[in-house]
């Protein structure tokens, strides 16, 4: 399909039309650009085709009648990114501010259906004030029939939001509920309830940018999942994650061509240190087993004790899950595990194989983390791994202690295969406070308990903490030395490309949300 429309795009020689990146000058790229340049600049040059340019709205309330602008607000439409079928709505500020009317609405539900019906991602440009005042209940309406087909979409179609200016109110339902969030930063916030009713009801002061800027929603609410310097970067970020995903849920992500060779990486080595209470910085492993500069973080500055991504391997589109060692030594926490397992279910829904690399101590321990349901929030990652039904493989490099172990995609709850590097520890816990457990007589009743003590952590060290004895039982299909790693999860992978998993008949689960 894709491939047809780039060919009747190169016989119409809609190039020559203009658009595209040849419209944005060097001086321009650091301002705001206009909704429909946006569009031009992230569609295929020539490639944009307009749907519904001359709806105008009909409200006839408070002088509106007098005021009409073709387009109503919005630019929508359909064109290619890279060659491959998107729809797309910008709105446009300049108009109305934005605002959402019951035509508007109209226009970005209709390219919504005609996504899903096609089989096509969905990009929506936000850049609005709110609802349109002046229609009252017709402009609620109009989102809420959005909403209705955001969640119509999910899992069948990519659905990806850059909020490029104002987002607020009931107008920040939809973004929530698509794939992907990206934010303009210092331009572009998003919020509920703005400052003023914040003001008003809690006597709080506060900016927009504090409030609900890029910043905040990257780093503490994780409703961004990344954020680009200015509107050309945001579009570049958009085409970017494009390149890792499918057109849809029947189909697979383009294979990039790549020449195989011996692939061992020499560089995986050394990266764990000797001392396992020693830190090391997990995206040195990521980037010596994937594609070169293929990586591209999700979440990036949001519950960094977790990684999540895409990359390729082989040429092909994967989904990573990594912990990581250098921030809270790499434990599941609260915001980590809702990270991840939204993630995971993403890459199940849109057959992108996944791969997990853990290093995980256990769950972050405390009142905050229980009080705050760490219970209910790892047991979503847990669910979303155990329903995951694409390719998983899983590389243990160092810790996989306690339930961690079970949830980080063990054997245990679905996973395809499973290696384990030398440096691998499979154990209950550390085994210090394994060893003050389990000989806490012998220690007590020694003459030098902290020498006994020590003895008796090694003796639990050389019993449990390795890779052997869960390989002997088959819970590690392989102990695989760290620079083979590449070599043997592209063998993995491809041997799992036809996988295909009945599942039982149900309308649906009950994930603990």
């Amino acid at each position: 399909m894709d491939s047809k429309i780039k060919t009747l795009n190169e016989k119409l020689e809609l190039s020559k039309l203009g658009g595209g990146q040849a419209r944005i000058d060097k001086q321009h790229q650091k301002k705001k650009l206009t909704a429909r340049e946006r569009v031009l600049y992230l569609l295929d040059e020539g490639s944009f085709e307009a749907i519904g340019a001359l709806v105008t709205h009909r409200t006839k309330e408070f002088g509106m009648e007098k005021q009409k602008c073709y387009g109503d607000g919005v630019v929508t439409g359909y064109g290619t990114v890279n060659g491959r079928l998107v729809y797309i709505f910008a709105q446009d500020f300049t108009v109305f501010g934005g605002s959402l009317s019951e035509t508007h609405a109209e226009k970005i539900c209709k390219i919504m259906d005609m996504a899903v019906n096609v089989g096509a991602p969905i990009i929506g440009l936000n850049d609005s004030g709110g609802a349109r005042i002046q229609e009252g209940v017709r402009s609620l309406g109009g989102y809420a029939d959005i909403f209705y087909r955001n969640v119509q979409a999910s899992g069948v179609i990519p659905q990806i939001s850059a909020i490029m200016g104002p987002c607020a109110g009931g107008a920040v339902y939809s973004p929530a509920m698509t794939d992907f969030t990206i934010m303009v930063e210092d331009t572009s916030y998003m919020f509920v309830t703005g400052p003023n009713v914040v003001k008003t009801v809690t006597n709080e002061e506060v900016t927009s940018e504090e409030l609900g800027g890029a910043s905040v929603h990257s780093t503490k609410s994780g409703v961004a999942h990344k954020t680009s310097a200015n509107d050309i970067e945001c579009l570049e970020d958009v085409k970017k994650l494009l390149s890792y995903l499918p057109q849809n849920n029947k189909e697979i992500p383009a294979d990039f061509d790549i020449e195989l060779k011996e692939e061992v990486r020499e560089v995986l080595t050394d990266i764990v240190p000797d001392n396992p209470n020693k830190p090391y910085d997990m995206h040195q492993v990521i980037e010596g087993i994937i594609d070169k500069d293929s990586f591209y973080e999700i979440h990036k500055d949001y519950a960094e004790n977790i990684i999540v991504g895409f990359a390729r391997l082989g040429g092909k589109s994967i989904g990573i899950v990594a912990n990581q060692p250098m921030f809270l030594a790499g434990v599941l926490g609260v915001k980590s595990s809702k990270k991840a397992a939204r993630f995971v279910r993403f890459c199940d829904a849109f057959n992108i194989p996944i791969l997990v690399l853990e290093d995980v101590p256990g769950f972050l321990p405390g009142t905050d983390q229980e009080w705050n349901g760490i219970i209910v929030h790892g047991a979503k990652l847990l669910y979303a791994f155990s329903e995951a039904t694409v390719p998983r493989v899983t590389v243990i490099t160092r810790k996989a202690y306690g339930g961690a172990y079970d949830v980080m995609n063990s054997k245990h709850i679905g996973a395809d295969m499973n290696f384990a590097w030398p440096t691998a520890e499979i154990a209950v816990m550390g085994a210090k406070g394994a060893a003050e457990i389990i000989f806490k007589r012998e220690i007590v009743a020694s003459e030098d308990p902290e020498a006994k003590w020590k003895e008796k952590e090694a003796e639990y060290a050389k019993l449990f903490a390795n890779p052997y004895s869960a390989a002997e039982r088959g819970f590690i299909d392989e102990v695989i030395l760290p620079k083979n790693t590449r070599r043997k999860l592209i063998k993995a992978f491809s041997m799992l490309e036809n996988k295909e998993v009945n599942k039982p008949k149900r309308k649906h689960g009950n994930i603990p949300l």
